[in-house]
């Protein structure tokens, strides 16, 4: 046993548990909720409302407090244009912790975290997917018009040639 705290027995090395934490609190500001076991999901929190803290400053040393912890510049930029602001006139408590139930491999206690006022709305997610698949389409249409308009240019080359 490494190391003992409060009862339980923590089986990681301080540079694995703050890169796990790092990663952690990264993908909850993407998505806005992450479902993981309960001891973490309590001290993710910390984690959470401590970066959210920082992005309400919304000054330079509180950005690059934030990127010694979250290193995506995109969910950077997330926290301190959209997340911080919505939570402006909150002082505190910007997680909710929702019991899940337990993992089917160790029967570990699960819990859901979430942003709390800031849920992922389905059809704010359907919007994202139904633009990827336009662009996407979109694409596909001009690669099949060049490839058609080089395919035909072609054609005329070789009709050239022939004659």
């Amino acid at each position: 046993m490494r190391h003992q705290k409060a009862g339980r027995r923590l089986n990681m090395t301080t540079a694995h548990r703050n890169a796990m934490f790092r990663n952690m609190v990264t993908s909850l500001f993407r998505s806005r909720r992450i479902e993981t076991t309960d001891t973490r999901a309590k001290e993710l929190r910390q984690v959470a409302d401590r970066m959210i803290t920082f992005a309400k400053r919304g000054d330079l040393h509180a950005r690059r407090n934030v990127l010694r912890v979250i290193s995506d510049k995109k969910v950077v930029s997330e926290l301190f244009d959209t997340i911080a602001p919505a939570f402006a006139d909150r002082n505190g408590g910007y997680t909710r912790i929702i019991k899940h139930g337990r993992r089917h491999g160790d029967n570990a206690p699960m819990s859901v975290v979430e942003l709390v006022g800031l849920e992922p709305k389905i059809e704010e997610l359907e919007e994202r997917v139904e633009k990827k698949k336009k662009r996407k389409e979109e694409k596909e249409k001009e690669m099949q018009e060049q490839l058609a308009r080089m395919e035909a240019e072609a054609a005329e080359e070789e009709e050239k040639k022939e004659k």
